[in-house]
């Protein structure tokens, strides 16, 4: 699809969502943003449940990955093994690790795990970040700078805005029993909403499995699908926008 189609066809998000309309008191200083905590909370389990008590979260980036031992390179090797082993999905990698143009120290990724053991992740990405020709997934494919995403993957134009940061790479591993998915699940989305928040975001946008819907209103988290559906290497996934207000709170 020609880019010129998408320029002629996207509307700023800000008409597409009047919510998304600049608000003063969201906003918060650059010093605040770079607070971030390295510990989240989990979830707690559910009454007359057990077993999520020894999950541990953890919010990684560039400047505090030395705090965690192996943590980030065990957290990519375990991307490699969901979306290069599992998902057969063409993405770079080296030393056993999977990784992009996108894992910069803009990035923050959040990291849910065991006794060391992976068992989910998602990394955030600022809509502001600027790397060279990228700036962040999905408006990349809009401008249609990735051949694996159509660059229709929106129904309006790719949002460049503080409050708004882009979720990617958001897995569950196959050390989850189908019996914890729930829990997990759980506690990944919890944990990246209040990493959002804490960088001062409000909405997260980003490609999610497109049997999204059902499992996130399991989870009761507010999202919208935002782009119609499309395969990345067989995987049906769909563009959807969260907001994170509430979430995880």
């Amino acid at each position: 699809m020609q880019i010129s189609r998408v320029a002629k066809m996207a509307e700023p998000s800000s008409s597409v969502f009047p919510e998304l309309a600049p608000v003063e008191e969201v906003k918060r200083s650059a010093s605040d943003r770079l607070k971030l905590p390295p510990k989240l909370r989990v979830v707690p389990d559910p009454p007359g449940q057990s077993g999520t008590a020894h999950l541990r979260a953890n919010v990684l980036s560039f400047s505090n990955i030395h705090r965690f031992g192996d943590l980030w390179a065990t957290f990519m090797r375990a991307r490699k093994a969901v979306f290069i082993d599992r998902l057969k999905w063409s993405l770079p990698e080296h030393d056993g690790m999977e990784f992009d143009q996108y894992d910069t120290p803009y990035a923050r990724w959040i990291v849910v795990h065991a006794y060391g053991e992976i068992m989910a992740g998602v990394r955030l990405t600022p809509t502001t970040a600027q790397v060279g020709m990228h700036s962040y997934m999905l408006r990349d494919a809009q401008l249609g700078m990735l051949p694996s995403i159509p660059s229709d993957v929106l129904f309006f134009e790719a949002p460049v805005e503080d409050r708004i940061w882009e979720a990617s790479r958001l897995f569950i591993t196959d050390a989850v029993p189908s019996d914890r998915r729930t829990q997990v699940q759980a506690a990944l989305m919890n944990n990246f909403a209040r990493a959002a928040r804490a960088e001062g975001a409000t909405h997260v946008i980003g490609i999610v499995p497109a049997v999204w819907s059902r499992w996130l209103r399991r989870l009761e988290m507010g999202a919208v699908p935002v782009g119609p559906r499309f395969s990345i290497d067989g995987t049906r996934s769909q563009a959807a926008l969260f907001n994170v207000l509430k979430q995880g709170v």
